[in-house]
């Protein structure tokens, strides 16, 4: 094996081994099981509510990524837009998305927009490709 073989598959093993951010676990590719459900969200504030609808939006962060088949969960905010906001999820299945919705704190969340969102939620709902079939 050539010396940069080496520092490669070295520097290979400890980028898998180091999470992401402090306190959380790294989200490995490989780990996402065949059909798992991706969906794609985006809400916006009703002009002058944006403080307010990401006071209300970022608790859920957390909360969606301590449930159960949950298997990631991004929040984006757009940088020339504020107040507009997109999701990213994966779930394992389609009925653990549905069941993800039923939850209060994302039941609490969609009792909330009607004050604070212009037009509710947008959802696309997304078919993974590339590491499953």
């Amino acid at each position: 094996m050539s010396k940069a073989s080496v520092k490669y598959a070295a520097a290979m093993a400890l980028a898998v081994s180091v999470p992401a951010f402090a306190g959380e676990t790294a989200v490995r590719y490989a780990g996402i099981p065949a059909g798992a459900y991706a969906v794609v969200a985006e809400v916006r504030a009703k002009a002058g509510r944006e403080d307010d609808l990401r006071a209300a939006t970022l608790p859920l962060v957390t909360a969606v990524r301590n449930e159960p088949n949950n298997i990631v969960y991004f929040l984006h905010e757009d940088r020339a837009a504020p107040g507009h906001f997109v999701f990213y999820e994966i779930f394992a299945t389609e009925a653990d998305f549905q069941a993800h919705n039923a939850t209060p704190h994302v039941q609490a969340w969609f009792a909330r927009l009607p004050e604070l969102a212009e037009g509710g939620v947008t959802v696309t709902h997304m078919k993974l490709r590339g590491n499953t079939p």
